[in-house]
């Protein structure tokens, strides 16, 4: 590498950069903050193939979109590097290496769960999990409810969820049209934040600098949108025909098809926002895991690299699994493909943002009539993510508690114990997410070694 600061570095060949979105597969963990954070580290200081302008730019545009931002920036700078193959690479490299961690985890999960050295693992990775997303609550509300109005939509947001059950997709719905109409009665109430600072840094000439023009691929066109508007549809189209086939429209793969295409949609705020819409339709809805299972899928998305929504292949494989779509005799098989369909449909529009609306919503950039509806979404997601945290306190700190009877069992001291000591680490050490997952899973373990009383 070039390693001369003062001249832009040579061309990167589309083989190159391939093996950089590969290894970024395998290393990305962190979540969201740690992947960005990887990705400028390397991208913008290390090898300059982006100023830091253009990446911040770049990642600003992502945050405006529904779905990972982290898997959206790397499509986005793989695209303005390599056209769409380089896109295409970048997405589905950063997103590969986790699906099938995530399925070897989850079918170790199924089947040997009931081990008390796994048993024991789960056990301390619960409760934490349950501060991270308190913590994830408190770092998007830092940063979102800038005045009264925001705190107050994202109080009624948990209520609306909490006390009388609103399916998430109103929620979205109803402050998005408030924050519309906010924004044009009290457009100051409803600006969009700074976004991730300023651009003040630079490291060099890089390959897509300041000043360098727009590649042609990125201008937009109505031609370029038709086009690829119609080849995501169709593929969409296609695996929802072949899913059909399959198992006909009552089906499960083709009900998760069509379910976390919705949930694909819905993902303004990260990955914590649509947790409590897969929550509602994975157990409430169709069934196909139980809320202590999803408890143990986010825990696992966790531990594992890529992006956390990840944990929708969790979801798919335990209700492949469940459903013996296969029979009895390949659940892995079934849970294998439940995996693989969540995982198509989820990150299907992630890449057709960025390759269809890419130049027409940067166009859009800065208007409050755009930035305002996601201003009240936002705010609102808060809310929802407050009450997953609540969720997941009550069925960790009292595992037998049913809707009957709230607070029936005993109250897990241990695991309050645990949970409590993850969040004096995240809050007040800033540690990281791994070594604190890392941490109580070594808790939990030691907890299982111990002598029945």
């Amino acid at each position: 590498m070039d390693t001369d600061n003062t001249q832009a570095p040579p061309p990167v060949s589309l083989g190159e950069a391939f093996l950089y979105w590969l290894k970024l597969g395998f290393i990305s963990f962190g979540g969201p903050a740690g992947q960005i954070s990887m990705m400028h580290q390397e991208l913008v200081e290390r090898r300059r193939w982006i100023s830091e302008r253009r990446f911040l730019h770049a990642l600003n545009y992502c945050m405006l979109l529904p779905g990972p931002e982290a898997t959206q920036l790397a499509v986005y700078i793989g695209w303005m590097m390599h056209r769409t193959p380089g896109g295409i690479i970048a997405g589905v490299l950063f997103v590969l290496p986790s699906l099938f961690l995530l399925i070897l985890l989850t079918w170790i999960y199924l089947a040997f769960g009931s081990l008390p050295v796994v048993a024991g693992i789960l056990y301390g990775i619960k409760p934490a999990v349950t501060a991270i997303v308190v913590f994830a609550a408190y770092r998007i509300g830092s940063r979102a409810l800038k005045n009264g109005v925001l705190w107050a939509m994202a109080a009624a947001a948990f209520v609306a969820i909490f006390a009388f059950d609103v399916p998430f997709p109103a929620i979205v719905l109803v402050a998005a049209l408030l924050g519309y109409v906010g924004g044009q009665l009290a457009p100051g109430k409803f600006k969009a934040g700074g976004g991730h600072g300023a651009a003040d840094k630079h490291f060099g000439p890089a390959l897509i600098d300041d000043d360098t023009p727009p590649p042609s691929w990125v201008r937009f066109s109505w031609g370029r949108l038709v086009g690829y508007s119609a080849v995501g549809l169709a593929l969409w189209a296609g695996a929802m025909a072949l899913l059909t086939a399959q198992g006909g429209w009552g089906g499960v793969l083709t009900q998760m098809g069509w379910f976390f295409t919705k949930a694909a949609l819905l993902t303004f705020g990260g990955a914590y926002a649509v947790l409590p819409y897969v929550y509602q339709g994975g157990v409430e809805t169709y069934g196909w895991l139980s809320g202590p299972q999803m408890i143990d899928g986010l825990a696992l998305g966790e531990t594992t690299p890529g992006p956390l929504i990840m944990v929708v292949a969790f979801v798919g494989f335990v209700g492949g699994w469940t459903k013996e779509i296969f029979g009895t005799e390949s659940l892995f098989l079934a849970g294998a493909a439940g995996a693989t369909v969540a995982t198509f449909f989820t990150f299907l529009p992630s890449f057709l943002f960025i390759l269809v609306g890419g130049p027409l919503v940067e166009a859009t950039h800065g208007d409050i009539k755009f930035t305002a509806p996601l201003t009240g979404i936002t705010a609102a997601v808060v809310g929802v993510i407050v009450n997953l945290a609540v969720f997941f306190a009550w069925h960790v700190l009292w595992p037998q508690a049913s809707a009957a009877a709230p607070f029936a069992g005993g109250f897990e001291w241990p695991a309050a114990l645990i949970g409590l000591a993850a969040a004096v680490a995240l809050f007040r050490y800033k540690l990281g997410i791994m070594p604190v997952i890392g941490a109580c899973a070594a808790a939990g373990l030691a907890l299982s070694l111990l002598p029945a009383a």
